[in-house]
């Protein structure tokens, strides 16, 4: 019988086969919401075999997505790229440069 060790210490994040942190989440989440999609097309009378078919194609992009996502970004990617879409690329200034120059002047003088 095969064991499958999730956590490997105290202070470490969650890792199982390689999926860390988030990703994890999302790959649980991902193939939980693909079940109900499944079940409910079922009910509803699509055909068995595009049921199958729907489900099979979509958790295997869900599996090659969320692994490529791991790869690329790492444990805290996902936050540093929210951070990084969030951060300004340029600050804009409208106020003249000679009025920070008086500001400081006087500033230097008292």
């Amino acid at each position: 019988m095969n064991t499958y060790h999730i956590n490997k210490g105290i202070g470490r994040t969650v890792e199982f086969k390689g999926l860390k942190a988030q990703y994890l989440f999302i790959f649980a989440g991902g193939l939980l919401g693909l079940l109900i999609l499944v079940m409910i097309m079922y009910m509803a009378g699509v055909n068995t075999y595009i049921c199958l078919s729907i489900g099979g194609l979509t958790s295997s992009v869900l599996i090659w997505q969320t692994f490529s996502l791991n790869r690329k970004y790492g444990e805290h990617g996902l936050m540093k790229l929210g951070a990084k879409k969030k951060h300004p690329k340029y600050i804009i200034s409208r106020k003249c440069i000679f009025r920070y120059i008086k500001i400081n002047s006087k500033k230097a003088e008292a």
